[in-house]
C-alpha cells in the first residue's frame, strides 16, 4: 500500500477510535477466484449501514492497481519490443486477417494458460494496425478505374520502379490461366510512351490476336518508332510492399482497355490483392510469435480492451 493510501486508512482508523465509524474486516470465501483474502468495510454505528473503503483508498492512490490500456505502435518491430518488455507466461497475440483492415493485438494479461486456470482482465494490450505503403495506396487508388490515355501513361511513368519482370514460371502460369502474355517492364513503359504519341487521336480499330496480345490502330499519320500499331499485353507484374517498411510482394495486374467515342480508356485490375495482404499478415503474425515466444491466433480476444 502506498503512503497516501496508508494515510487515508489511518485517518479512518482515527475516526473509528473516536466511535464515529466502525471498521469491519470480512473474510472472503477461499474458493471464489479474483477476490482478496479479506474486505474492509466502514459501518455506521447508528444505522448499521456498511460502506466499502475501496473508493476512499483509491482516491489517494498514486499508482493503478494493475496495468491497463492499449499501446498503439507504428511498426512490427515496436510491437515485438514492447511485448517483450511486458509479457507474462500467459500473454498471447491475436491477428485480424481482414485484408482491408488487418492488425495484430497482443493481450498481455490474458487468461491463465493452464486448463481451467483463473481468468484475467485482458485490459493491457499492444496493438499494431498494418500501415499501407504509398505504392500500395497508389495502385489501389486506380484499381478498376478507367483512365484516359494521357493519365494512364503518366501514371506508368511515375511508377516505373514498381514494375517487375515475370519469371519463366509466372509467364507460363498466367498465359495458361488467362491465354495472354505478361509484359516486361520495358514493354509497359514503351506502351505508355507510345500512348502519349496518340493522346489526341481516334481509335480506328482494336484487334485481338490468338497469341493473347492485342494491337490498336490509330487514325493519325504520326507514328512512333514501331509504327502506328501498339502491341498490348494482358498482364504485368508489380513488386511492391503492401505495408509501410514491409516486404515486397509480387502482384499480377490485369491490363484492359475500353473504346468509347473513338478514344481509349485503360483499366488496371490487381489480381486477388486480398491474398497477398493476408499472406503477409500471417507471416508477420508468425514472426511476432517467434520473436516474442508467444502463441498466436487468428481472430480477436473475447473480452473488450
Amino acid at each position: 500500500m502506498d503512503q497516501l493510501s496508508e494515510t487515508a486508512v489511518h485517518a479512518i482508523a482515527a475516526l473509528a477510535d473516536q466511535g464515529m465509524v466502525d471498521i469491519k474486516v470480512i473474510d472472503t470465501p477461499t474458493d471464489v477466484p479474483g477476490l482478496p483474502a479479506d474486505v474492509p468495510l466502514l459501518v455506521d454505528p447508528k444505522s448499521g449501514k456498511a460502506t466499502s473503503l475501496k473508493p476512499i483508498i483509491d482516491e489517494w492512490r498514486l499508482k493503478p492497481v494493475r496495468k491497463a490500456g492499449t499501446a498503439r505502435v507504428l511498426t512490427l518491430e515496436s510491437l515485438v519490443d514492447l511485448v517483450n518488455r511486458h509479457k507474462t507466461e500467459h500473454s498471447v497475440i491475436f491477428a485480424d486477417t481482414d485484408w482491408k483492415k488487418p492488425s495484430l493485438t497482443a493481450v498481455i494479461d490474458y487468461h491463465d494458460k493452464q486448463n481451467g486456470g483463473p481468468a484475467d482482465n485482458g485490459k493491457h494490450r499492444v496493438h499494431y494496425e498494418f500501415p499501407l505503403s504509398d505504392s500500395w495506396n497508389a495502385w489501389m487508388g486506380i484499381n478498376g478505374e478507367a483512365l484516359p490515355q494521357v493519365e494512364f501513361a503518366e501514371f506508368i511513368e511515375d511508377h516505373i520502379a514498381d514494375l517487375a519482370a515475370p519469371d519463366t514460371m509466372e509467364e507460363e502460369d498466367w498465359r495458361h490461366k488467362f491465354s495472354f502474355r505478361v509484359a516486361f517492364p520495358n514493354e509497359l513503359v514503351s506502351l505508355s510512351r507510345g500512348l502519349q504519341v496518340f493522346s489526341e487521336t481516334k481509335v480506328k480499330n482494336v484487334v485481338n490476336l490468338q497469341s493473347g496480345a492485342a494491337q490498336i490502330n490509330f487514325e493519325e499519320e504520326h507514328k512512333d518508332a514501331n509504327g502506328n500499331k501498339l502491341d498490348v499485353p494482358g498482364m504485368f507484374i508489380l513488386s511492391i510492399p503492401p505495408f509501410f517498411r514491409g516486404e515486397p510482394a509480387r502482384i499480377p495486374v490485369r491490363l484492359r482497355y475500353r473504346q468509347s467515342a473513338g478514344k481509349l480508356f485503360w483499366i488496371c485490375q490487381l489480381y486477388r490483392p486480398d491474398i497477398y495482404v493476408t499472406e503477409q499478415v500471417i507471416r508477420d503474425m508468425e514472426r511476432a510469435g517467434s520473436d516474442t515466444s508467444l502463441p498466436t491466433f487468428q481472430g480477436a480476444p473475447e473480452m473488450q480492451g
